[in-house]
């Protein structure tokens, strides 16, 4: 095994809701598995937002972050993401804030911008959808051994799928304008640093937030907006291997281009990996086989489904090709064996990618089998990968 680059280690967690399982039952598994993670050193344990997928139940990660503080007592905790398309940076600040009230030095607000033009955007209700334009598609290579696959053969900006994923917000409500990503980025900074002004040049006071010891981290799945602006404002930057593997590169080379020291002195980036380990390696694809029908359901837009058991999906080598085609790059990204083969592929990664830190996301059909996967990996990993300090709002310089 190739001796793992010592970053730390930490979690996103989904709350993932398995096939005959239900959505409270997951939620007490996410709290159980963090305080599993802290046990076995993980660093952080961040929390998704996803509304509507019938299998992931982590559609709050503020309320998640504020369960989990309580239930533990040294791991950071936070969200990956707040998306800014239906909570507004204020009421970020300020739920987040209440939970460092409670917990300081612990807590992360990862921002997303909205996936999507929330319906005002898009022209009410009975307007047709916006057409967002395509992406180059890039093809596959390996770069210094690390797999960066071609661009899906998949487009969430067009057609009948946008449709319906436009229902899904006016249904949840996700209805906000999101202003320029950088000025929602500065109205938290400036909220924390107790300088915050309405548009009508008004002072206001926001105590459930100002002087929060409180650490804004930008998640970006591209090169594009989030990941410069994220460097432009000297933030720490979250970048997707695991959602967006054929842009992380793009996403990094962005961010560091565009860096100016902020709030960090330097650049920070955590890049995000699925990873699957088990005892054997016959043991681990077998866990892993549900995966790719998961991922399916997410890529026709249909919302993640309740993660099958495995044996009850149809098999890699008997889906039609255009199946493999479009979730292909997700399943081969996917680090799956071993505990010494998963960290000799996320070795690869952190050096690749030049990660600070490794996020990983392990999805199993039993929540015993993901305890499992974090705790081979957490042994097998160097015991010296200790992180680096990431100010908080309330340490750095405005």
């Amino acid at each position: 095994m190739t001796d793992p680059r010592p970053v730390p280690l930490s979690v996103l967690d989904l709350a993932p809701v398995r096939a005959g399982g239900t959505g409270a039952e997951a939620l007490r598994d996410a709290v159980a598995r963090a305080q599993l993670v802290e046990r076995l050193g993980y660093h952080r344990v961040w929390f998704a937002e996803h509304h509507l997928a019938p299998g992931v139940a982590s559609a709050a990660p503020g309320v998640l972050a504020a369960l989990v503080a309580s239930a533990t007592s040294t791991i950071r905790v936070g969200s990956a993401a707040v998306l800014l398309g239906s909570t507004s940076p204020v009421v970020a600040a300020e739920q987040f804030g209440t939970v460092v009230a409670l917990h300081p030095g612990r807590v992360d607000l990862g921002l997303g911008r909205a996936s999507f033009p929330p319906p005002s955007v898009a022209g009410g209700a009975d307007a047709p959808a916006p057409r967002r334009p395509r992406s180059e598609p890039t093809p596959e290579r390996v770069v210094d051994g690390l797999l960066v696959p071609a661009t899906p053969p998949v487009s969430f900006g067009e057609g009948p799928l946008l449709e319906r994923i436009l229902a899904q917000h006016r249904f949840v409500g996700a209805g906000r304008t999101p202003g320029g990503f950088a000025a929602e980025l500065s109205t938290v900074l400036d909220v924390v640093r107790g300088t915050a002004r309405t548009d009508a040049d008004r002072a206001v006071s926001v105590p459930a937030a100002q002087g929060a010891d409180l650490a804004l981290w930008v998640l970006a799945s591209s090169g594009g907006e989030s990941a410069r602006v994220a460097g432009e404002l000297g933030l720490p930057l979250g970048a997707n291997y695991h959602v967006s593997p054929s842009t992380v590169l793009e996403t990094v080379e962005q961010y560091r281009a565009a860096f100016r020291p902020g709030v960090l002195d330097e650049p920070y980036v955590v890049v995000s990996a699925d990873v699957l380990a088990a005892d054997t390696a016959a043991r681990a694809h077998e866990l892993a086989d549900p995966f790719a029908e998961w991922v399916l359901s997410i890529r026709r837009g249909e919302g993640a489904i309740p993660y099958p058991a495995p044996g009850t999906t149809t098999r890699w080598e008997d889906r039609p090709a255009a199946e493999r085609d479009l979730v292909r790059d997700r399943v081969d990204t996917r680090f799956v064996g071993t505990p010494d083969e998963v960290a000799s592929g996320l070795s690869i990664l952190a050096r690749v990618t030049g990660a600070d830190e490794l996020l990983l996301t392990t999805i199993t059909h039993d929540p015993a089998d993901t305890a499992r996967s974090y705790e081979l990996v957490a042994a097998t990993w160097p015991a010296t990968a200790t992180p680096a300090l990431t100010p908080t709002l309330a340490t750095a310089s405005a």
